[in-house]
């Protein structure tokens, strides 16, 4: 078993699960109703998708560095720094986008709506409650 035999079929499923959950971040930037669900789909998805295609590539750097005298480590090194910037900015970046639509007032479609919340609660009269408290006692 040589090494090539070790490292390709991993990067090949590394850059399948990648390439799908990409496609499924795509999909739901197509189909989801709102900014929040679309949101959700757009870093959710695209993150975990770029982990494993920056993963792939970390793995084909670390090959080409121990099979071969080019440099895969650059490689290597460099798809590291992006995917620490892509896990620090993709979150910050959808939070930021999230925030500015709920303050400008951006709804949620077919959010549940509480009728109650609006309306203000009314307080029982001190002499009702009083008059529960003695009709308790005898």
């Amino acid at each position: 078993m040589t090494v090539s035999d070790i490292f390709f079929p991993i990067i090949y499923i590394f850059f399948g699960i990648g390439v799908f959950f990409n496609l499924l971040g795509s999909l739901g930037l197509i189909r989801f109703p709102d900014v929040y669900t679309r949101l959700h789909a757009g870093t959710k998805c695209t993150t975990f998708g770029s982990i494993f295609l920056i993963g792939a590539v970390i793995l084909l750097g670390i090959y080409q560095w121990i099979t071969s005298s080019s440099n895969g480590s650059v490689l290597a090194i460099h798809s590291a720094v992006a995917l620490v910037a892509i896990l620090l900015t993709n979150p910050t970046g959808a939070h930021a986008i999230a925030r500015a639509a709920h303050r400008s007032g951006v709804k949620p479609v077919g959010a549940i709506v509480d009728d109650l919340a609006s309306t203000p609660v009314k307080k029982a009269s001190p002499k009702k409650q009083g008059k529960k408290k003695t009709e308790a006692k005898t």
